[in-house]
């Protein structure tokens, strides 16, 4: 089913009683310019300025004998305008031939210069359009008049004559004519998102962006504002074309100092084009970064997640970094942890979790802006949203680089607490992160022994080939945990945990580095308990200690060593005492 595109009755029917008359009336136009055509051979003054209206008067002559070949030219509702302000010009122009055809100009030159000039500068208008509708092809489409909406699945070509027609009203109409054809893009937008690629390639786009100017009608420039963050926003390509058409400078001064609605839809298609980094680096060259940072503290909720998220994605970009600093973002990023909407929320802790890890610099400016305890109250409070949680974990895993925030993060049992939770049940970017701050940090036997219950869950990470480092990561937590002798006790009686140790140490087994069992194993034995030899070696592990010892695996043999020597030493006491 095909929707009609959205033209006023009036307007049809306006243009059907007007159908009759434009066979006449081009008839006169292309006998006009025949004769004006011989007038400009005989003219005595401004001979320079005739040359140059005859030449447009041969090209107008050429794109009218089209018009006239062309199928359905009379059922176009954009020549109904176009051929009256035509005609228009040329009876003013004949009007000038006729003045300066006589043997002297009486006249004022300036003033007839400027007439030449007007004249010429409408006629150029006019070649234009024509121009524009002949290479349309709607000139040759049966019933332009309403031309059908293509419906989803439609065959490309009708889909790329409808988006033509939609541009060639767009550039040739009035006012209204861009409203309607403006509305039936959006239309075209609404119903099919794979539309908005061909409307890229196939429309207009320069002339699209050129209705951001100031200018323009409100409405136009709303309009206009929403097609350009639809098409932007729907793949790589449209992002490039409207990138490389200049789309980004007029995107942005609509965000600084547009209305409410045109900012909104500014901020996304500016987040869209910027998540390319080849197109990132220009926001700095078109004096973006403040305009996107008062966006953030000052726009809408709508407009500060998309700002935001454009501030995300130049921080990514090494050589715009600095600016963000100089122009005072991270203030506002910060500020955003709390303040912002949960998308907002989101995309700052990424963006200040790419800043932190980017330099002691930012590092320094996100500590003094308060920025770890407005991030260690996002992770303490468990927020829904798991990306920000994630991202407010690796930034405040970069934080921890400093001895004076990684002791504040060691005294906080809360979160402490907190990350032996992640460990648990959290996903695995969780898992892993929560695990390398545990084992990085400087926690107390208290704190260590409140968050024993995760050390099982840290015994089934290690056998986790995936994500890369996430084996590591719980191995250091994991032996961190175990310089405390209550939690080695509870490790060895977890029957489940032992097994999978030993499981682990097997030499069959080829999923895990034996570095990392093995030193949990040491971690185990490091106190010296006879309790903890005995449930390891129940389980196992002196088998498969000696075979990686006979294999040479670091570690391994001292290991071995402990639990043989402690047998001994049982053996050697027991005799004794005997």
């Amino acid at each position: 089913m095909t929707q009609p595109s959205i033209i006023n009755s009036s307007d049809t029917a306006a243009a059907t009683t007007a159908a009759a008359p434009l066979q006449p009336l081009l008839d006169i136009l292309t006998n006009l310019v025949s004769l004006l055509l011989l007038s400009s051979l005989s003219v005595q003054s401004f001979v320079g300025r005739w040359q140059i209206l005859r030449t447009k008067l041969i090209s107008l002559q050429s794109s009218l004998s089209s018009v006239s070949e062309s199928t359905h030219w009379s059922e176009n509702p954009l020549l109904h305008t176009l051929l009256p302000t035509l005609l228009s010009t040329l009876q003013r122009l004949k009007a000038l031939s006729d003045q300066c055809a006589l043997p002297s100009f009486t006249g004022g030159k300036l003033l007839m210069q400027s007439d030449l000039d007007i004249a010429s500068t409408s006629l150029s208008k006019h070649l234009h359009d024509l121009d524009l509708l002949l290479r349309s092809g709607v000139l040759h489409q049966s019933n332009a008049i309403v031309l059908s909406q293509p419906g989803p699945g439609s065959e490309k070509q009708d889909m790329v004559l409808f988006v033509k027609d939609l541009f060639t009203r767009l550039q040739i109409g009035g006012t209204e004519f861009k409203k309607k054809s403006l509305e039936s893009l959006l239309q075209l937008l609404n119903n099919d998102e794979k539309s908005a690629g061909l409307v890229a390639k196939e429309g207009n786009i320069g002339y699209l962006i050129s209705l951001l100017d100031f200018h323009h009608q409100g409405s136009i420039r709303e309009q206009a504002v929403l097609a350009l963050s639809m098409v932007v926003s729907a793949n790589d390509e449209s992002r490039k074309i409207v990138f490389e058409e200049g789309g980004l400078g007029p995107l942005l001064r609509i965000l600084e100092t547009g209305s409410m609605p045109l900012k909104e839809n500014a901020a996304v298609a500016i987040e869209a084009i910027t998540t390319d980094p080849e197109n990132a680096w220009a926001v700095s060259a078109y004096g973006g970064v403040a305009v996107l940072i008062e966006a953030c503290r000052s726009g809408s909720v709508a407009t500060q997640s998309h700002a935001v998220g454009a501030i995300r994605n130049v921080a990514a970009v090494e050589d715009i970094i600095s600016t963000l600093a100089e122009e005072g973002a991270v203030p506002v990023l910060v500020q955003l942890l709390d303040s912002g909407s949960g998308p907002a929320q989101e995309k700052a802790t990424n963006c200040i979790a790419t800043l932190a890890a980017s330099g002691e610099y930012f590092r320094v400016l996100i500590t003094q802006q308060r920025g770890l305890q407005r991030l260690m109250h996002l992770v303490q409070d468990s927020p829904s949203n798991t990306v920000t949680t994630e991202n407010a974990l690796r930034a405040i895993s970069s934080l921890s680089m400093s001895d004076s925030t990684a002791r504040i993060l060691s005294s906080s049992t809360a979160f402490i607490i907190q990350l032996g939770e992640f460990i648990k049940s959290g996903n695995f970017i969780l898992q892993q992160i929560s695990s390398s701050l545990l084992g990085n940090l400087s926690i107390s036997d208290g704190n260590k022994r409140a968050i024993s219950s995760c050390m099982v869950s840290l015994v089934k990470l290690i056998e986790c080939p995936k994500p890369v480092g996430l084996q590591e990561a719980a191995t250091q937590a994991l032996v961190s945990l175990l310089t405390v002798r209550s939690n080695r006790k509870e490790l060895v009686r977890d029957d489940k945990g032992m097994t999978r140790l030993v499981r682990m140490l097997d030499p069959k087994n080829e999923a895990v580095n034996k570095k990392y069992p093995v030193a949990v194993a040491a971690a185990v034995l490091g106190g010296g308990s006879n309790g903890c030899r005995k449930r390891m070696v129940a389980a196992g592990a002196h088998q498969q200690l000696q075979s990686l010892t006979e294999m040479e695996v670091p570690g391994a043999k001292k290991v071995l060593q402990r639990l043989a020597g402690n047998r001994l030493k049982s053996i050697f006491s027991r005799s004794w005492r005997e």
